[in-house]
């Protein structure tokens, strides 16, 4: 029988969602955490279906700030990341090395960007060409909340922090209430930032226009990055409708961005929907959205 009524339970802790869940007081949850997903799928009474993340977890540098209005710092601190060992401590086999700007099931994407790897001593000698002391302190934000893209943004953070150290970086780890961390984001008050998205609508705008455009700098580019050439790109990809031409402006744009790097592109994760059996005709969507729609709960 299809559902009338929906109930919804507000829990921030994943493994209280997941407990509630497999004692049957809820028939679906989300945003579970990689450590508990081995329990849950071997729970005889639970479905835990997946499909990869239209997602990208990723570091913002904010380049209306010194020194990260040098690409060469941008590039040292990118450099210095050891993002390998942070897919394996907080994805734990539920994410992928994201190396651009979006995730590889967006059309137009660019295959032919590689990542960076990880080189102590190049990332040391950019940052004195780039004159930054050793010893330089920073702020790097992290998120208070779970999210699909960052399932432990406190983690990553700390991973960062040593990370940087070893390039003589001193970051201090920041975080705000949820609201306020988007508010003061928006109003350029971090450094360095902890952030990430889910594609809304299947269209390359979306990651390339809403998160890295000059028209976003007040909003979702929390880089504040505006660069005049990639802009222009960006929005004549936006006012043409072949898909072939505007897949070859879109790689354009994304190989500005791994030339600039306003970003720091960490991870996509794949998105885990655990449910009891009993759901039938749920389907996950590719946007973050949870549609209820022809859904039935067999009782």
């Amino acid at each position: 029988m299809q559902i009338d009524n929906l109930i919804f339970a507000i829990n921030t802790d994943a493994s209280v969602r997941a407990q509630k869940l497999k004692a049957g007081e809820c028939q679906i949850t989300l945003n579970p955490r990689p450590a508990d997903l081995a329990a849950l799928q071997k729970d005889p009474n639970l479905q835990v279906p997946s499909q990869p993340g239209f997602n990208l977890g990723y570091i913002a540098y904010n380049v209306t700030r010194a020194p990260f209005d040098k690409v060469e710092v941008r590039q040292a601190l990118d450099m210095a990341i050891d993002k390998p060992a942070i897919i394996s401590a907080l994805y734990q086999g539920a994410g992928q090395l994201a190396v651009n700007a979006m995730p590889p099931t967006q059309w137009s994407y660019d295959e032919s960007i590689n990542a960076i790897p990880q080189d102590i001593e190049k990332a040391k000698a950019l940052l004195k060409q780039a004159g930054v002391a050793e010893g330089t302190k920073i702020t790097l934000w992290a998120m208070p909340v779970q999210r699909p893209y960052n399932p432990n943004a406190k983690l990553m953070a700390e991973m960062l922090q040593a990370d940087w150290a070893k390039v003589g970086i001193k970051a201090e780890i920041v975080s705000y209430e949820w609201g306020e961390y988007i508010k003061r984001a928006h109003a350029g008050e971090h450094d360095a930032m902890l952030i990430g998205w889910t594609g809304d609508n299947g269209d390359p705008d979306n990651w390339l226009g809403t998160l890295y455009g000059c028209d976003s700098v007040n909003g979702n580019n929390f880089s504040k990055w505006c660069d005049a050439g990639y802009d222009k790109i960006v929005k004549q990809a936006k006012a043409i409708t072949d898909r072939d031409a505007r897949s070859e402006l879109y790689q354009q744009a994304q190989q500005i961005i791994q030339q600039q790097l306003p970003i720091s592109p960490i991870a996509h994760s794949t998105v885990y929907q655990p449910m009891r059996n009993s759901v039938k005709g749920f389907e996950i969507s590719p946007f973050g959205r949870n549609s209820f729609y022809g859904v039935s709960n067999a009782r």
